[in-house]
């Protein structure tokens, strides 16, 4: 597999009339009917530019997989095409290669917090706009007011974030928002407890959304301070848990506020949940207090109660 091709939505040659998600490193366990617009997994923090164009389709012919398969040979070639795939180059006419994704018929079941994920597993509703779905590790949050959400969960961040965006003041040519909220799995596996998840995470959490992006932007110029505003137990989705709240400043614009959320997921393994919040401190920014109001929505999936929480957030 090369390291060039981009995260997107590829044919599954084992499942037919199904795509599956290739997160840029890995076949994940997220599958979906054909056709469907290709979407991009949204990064972790307010720092972010406006996402890439999804990757070209593969063509058929001139060094694409060939158009048709006579019927003779298809039991040979079905089990070719996992090899096929992976060494083909797609694209034509010399202007340029791209390594096809592997077959998704050699990726693994998907480890979660609720156990090993299979592919044709039942996925809650997400089509409710009210809440963002963290499937993975089996919790709802509730989305604010004049934010939004992916329209597909995939890989192994759930984002949703403010709509509107504004040129980031730092040294950068990226694209900002003035506040995003993420879910996942906590990395920090080997600590006893939510509070030390909690306290660990804290400055990456900083880190991420005001000092360096993802692809190393300064987008506020870094981090020059923080206060500690919060340090805590807190109860999330019924679990007892733990909440750090940092107040920021940076070298470009107003600087924000940063929280991590650490608590255990009730399904599966009960693995660490970790949910991050970064809220501008400008005048565009979500009053802190929004931090409090998301937070005491998260249930956990099928929970009857949630939904509605967050619609009076503002933006």
């Amino acid at each position: 597999m090369s390291a060039s091709t981009p995260p997107g939505w590829y044919p599954d040659t084992g499942m037919p009339a199904t795509e599956r998600w290739w997160d840029g490193a890995a076949w994940t366990a997220h599958t979906r009917p054909p056709g469907g617009v290709p979407q991009q997994p949204a990064p972790a923090g307010p720092g972010f530019g406006p996402p890439p164009p999804p990757p070209p389709a593969a063509r058929s012919g001139g060094g694409g997989l060939p158009r048709a398969v006579p019927v003779a040979a298809g039991a040979v070639l079905v089990a070719a095409l996992a090899v096929t795939v992976a060494v083909t180059l797609v694209g034509g006419g010399g202007n340029g290669t791209r390594a096809h994704p592997p077959s998704a018929t050699s990726a693994p079941a998907r480890a979660t917090a609720g156990g090993t994920h299979s592919p044709g597993a039942g996925a809650p509703p997400t089509a409710d706009p009210s809440l963002l779905v963290d499937e993975l590790d089996g919790i709802t949050l509730p989305v604010p007011g004049g934010w939004e959400k992916p329209a597909d969960t995939v890989g192994d961040v759930t984002t949703m974030r403010t709509r509107h965006s504004y040129e980031c003041p730092g040294d950068s040519a990226s694209f900002c928002y003035h506040a995003t909220v993420t879910s996942q799995t906590a990395d920090e596996t080997d600590l006893p407890s939510a509070e030390a998840v909690a306290r660990a995470d804290i400055k990456d959490a900083a880190d991420s959304s005001y000092d360096r992006d993802p692809a190393g932007n300064l987008d506020y110029d870094g981090i020059t301070s923080h206060t500690v505003l919060r340090s805590r137990s807190v109860v999330v989705a019924g679990r007892t848990g733990y909440l750090v709240r940092w107040r920021v400043r940076t070298g470009a614009g107003p600087g924000g506020y940063v929280q991590t959320v650490a608590f255990p997921s009730s399904v599966g393994s009960e693995s660490m949940v970790v949910v991050r919040f970064a809220f501008d401190a400008g005048p565009g920014g979500p009053a802190p207090g929004g931090m409090d109001t998301i937070t005491k929505g998260i249930r956990p999936i099928g929970d009857a109660t949630s939904g509605g929480v967050g619609s009076s957030i503002g933006h």
